[in-house]
């Protein structure tokens, strides 16, 4: 029996990998399972070689649990090791120093283990003592037993085994009890090794009989040692694809379409990326894309793989340069896996304008599914956008699809303003902004559907991109302002009169949470609604984009502001003009004589004073100048309250104004209820 130390530079190396590799303790099954399978693997490969000539037989790697023992034990039929080999390689760590050690890997097990090569220790975390008993494959070689408790003194024995290979018992530690739970393994093995290269045996398979699930005699593989990825393209169906996905996805609906990667310079990587249907929700499509190393799987979290915006596909990417033990902060300053990832956006886009180009009606009809992936790619990386310009399409109101170009020489006639900025009307929801997309219908104007939940943020985007253009949602404005063709007319209606309109209007808005009115008097036609509300493009557009964009939260608070605007040219807008003026000209009239006079009393007292300094201004001349103000302030207030009380019994101002709020869903509450019984009352 030899008994020694193991080559380490510090007395607690366990302790330390136990307590600091604690949080990712389920991965010493993959590495217990991955080792086998390398340890298999070489033996096939020294076969092929001509190197081994025995019989390679069952080289299954099998999984078998004793919970009365407590003990865990994998088991291969590989290569096998010597006493000298594991004095080579499980007695001596290179290890560069427990200060190193902890001051750069305490927070990350999975750079502990892949950058020391601790694969075999992390059995440490989980088992109080392992075992190895091994034979290599080697003519006359014999079994031998290693053993340690979790210190670094270790010993070897001579042991029995009739077979080549390797068996890790892991005698499983009290605080880890899991681990003999027959379900918990089951899981590790689904999660880890289910597309190991190697047979993977974990019991029998059982069958319902005498009213109970039974073992048979059949071996439970719990993988595929053959995946999709690692097959030919050519050798392959539709079907195929489909099946698998169902495989990794089995509650996901039928994907749009895939991409098969292949490539074996500057690097090597297969594997399938799907698009999934992601329509609206962002969030919960992350997390699809599994990551494996030589068919062993190791993560599902691959934002330092592949660019944010294609963690919304699904499916897997196999490379042996990506390390096994990946973390993600060593994976961003990686050189090759930034390769890997300007490698699948380039794939991707190459996929989508081949499959655009090939059969376009195909696309279009996937085109809502798409979009949201597209539009997430060039808001977050920059040369996607220059990728993808030629395949993303805009989609109008009447289900028409278009590229860039093809619509900008579609509207560029007509939708060209005064100033020769062409503009690109849009409408996010055709069914309510319905009567602002007829009324650009009738001008000619084509409207796109910007429906999607990236549509809108692509906006700004859009008018960056693209040369003197803007972009205005179709209820912005009325439909005679939202592109000028030529300067506005002058308004007809005197300043006086607009004013008592618009009063007489504001005063009768019900009050709305977080809504702030303007009202506007416009000559509009005859033809055109009395009544308009709209809604500025840019503060709609900045509170959109304070829900994406957390530095722009500010914009979420403040009100929403609407205008509300009053065509002078409409005849019950008339009506109502002149009706305010009969009723309210003899109580007005005095008022507005009083002010007229405050006001020339307030002008004359600021000329007096810009005449002296500041310190020449009396006290008694700043009371006099307040009071005025306040004064004239005091009739304005008794103007607003004439015109309220007037307005206040005009059902024409109420149904005006009720029809507008229900036009934009805005009529709710007892005001919705006030609008129904009026207008019940209007009909009788």
């Amino acid at each position: 029996m030899q008994k020694g130390n193991i080559g380490v530079t510090t007395e607690n190396i366990f302790p330390v990998i136990k307590k600091f590799l604690y949080s990712d303790h389920e991965i010493f099954l993959r590495e217990m399972v991955s080792n086998a399978i390398d340890a298999t693997q070489k033996l096939k490969t020294l076969a092929d070689r001509g190197d081994f000539k025995g019989e390679l037989g069952d080289l299954s790697v099998r999984i078998k649990l004793d919970e009365k023992a407590g003990t865990l034990t994998i088991s291969d039929r590989g290569i096998g090791m010597t006493e000298e080999e594991i004095n080579k390689y499980i007695n001596q760590i290179a290890f560069s120093g427990v200060t190193d050690f902890l001051d750069k890997y305490k927070d990350n097990a999975n750079a502990i283990i892949g950058h020391f090569g601790l694969g075999f220790y992390s059995s440490f975390m989980v088992s109080k003592k392992v075992e190895i008993v091994t034979r290599s494959y080697q003519d006359g070689a014999k079994a031998v037993k290693w053993s340690c408790d979790g210190s670094p003194e270790f010993t070897i024995e001579d042991a029995e085994r009739d077979d080549r290979g390797s068996d890790i018992i892991l005698y499983i530690d009290d605080d880890c009890k899991e681990f003999l739970e027959k379900q918990k393994i089951e899981e590790l093995l689904q999660k880890y090794c289910k597309f190991l290269p190697v047979p993977v045996v974990f019991g029998k398979k059982q069958e319902w009989k005498d009213g109970k699930m039974q073992d048979t005699d059949q071996d439970n593989v719990i993988n595929d040692v053959e995946p999709l990825w690692t097959k030919t393209p050519s050798t392959l169906k539709d079907d195929d694809y489909k099946q698998f996905y169902r495989t990794l996805y089995p509650m996901q609906d039928e994907p749009l379409f895939w991409i098969h990667l292949n490539v074996d310079y500057p690097f090597n990587l297969t594997g399938i990326l799907y698009f999934p249907r992601i329509k609206q929700n962002i969030e919960l499509q992350r997390n699809k894309i599994q990551l494996y190393c030589n068919q062993v799987f190791v993560t599902d979290q691959v934002e330092g793989i592949v660019p944010d915006f294609l963690t919304l596909l699904h499916g897997v990417i196999d490379s042996p340069d990506i390390p096994l033990n990946v973390s993600r902060s060593y994976l961003q300053s990686d050189r090759d896996v930034k390769k890997i990832s300007t490698y699948i956006t380039k794939k991707v886009a190459d996929r989508l304008q081949s499959i655009f180009k090939e059969n376009r009606k195909e696309y279009e009809e996937k085109w809502d599914d798409l979009k949201l992936f597209i539009h997430y790619g060039m808001l977050t990386q920059e040369d996607f956008y220059d990728r993808a310009k030629d395949f993303a399409l805009f989609k109008d109101v009447d289900g028409k699809h278009y590229t860039y170009d093809e619509y900008r020489t579609l509207i560029k006639d007509n939708q060209t303003d005064k100033e020769g900025q062409l503009v690109y009307l849009y409408a996010t929801d055709k069914e309510e902004q319905y009567s602002f997309v007829e009324a650009a219908r009738a001008k000619g104007y084509s409207v796109l559907l910007f429906d999607g939940q990236l549509d809108v943020p692509t906006v700004s985007m859009f008018e960056q991109k693209f040369e003197k253009s803007r972009f205005t949602r179709v209820d912005a404005d009325v439909i005679d302002r939202l592109i000028l063709k030529e300067d506005a007319k002058k308004e007809e209606l005197p300043l006086a009169e607009r004013d008592n309109l618009s009063a007489a209007f504001k005063s009768q808005l019900p009050p709305m949470d977080k809504a702030d009115f303007f009202v506007e008097v416009k000559a509009l036609g005859e033809q055109a609604s009395p009544v308009v509300i709209t809604q500025s493009e840019y503060m709609r557009r900045m509170k959109d984009m304070s829900r994406y964009q957390p530095g722009m939260s500010f914009y979420a608070q403040m009100p929403d502001s609407y205008q509300l605007m009053l065509n002078s040219d409409h005849p019950l807008i008339k009506r109502v003009l002149d009706d305010e003026t009969t009723q309210c000209a003899e109580k007005l009239k005095p008022i507005d004589s009083e002010i007229k006079g405050l006001e020339a009393r307030l002008a004359v007292l600021r000329q007096e004073e810009e005449k002296k300094k500041p310190e020449e201004i009396t006290q008694a001349e700043k009371d006099d100048k307040s009071k005025t103000q306040s004064d004239i302030d005091h009739q304005k207030d008794l103007r607003r309250q004439v015109i309220a009380d007037y307005a206040k019994g005009n059902n024409i101002i109420h149904q005006l104004i009720d029809l507008a709020l229900l036009q934009n869903g805005m009529l709710k509450g007892a005001a919705l209820d006030a609008f129904l019984k009026r207008s019940v009352e209007l009909i009788k």
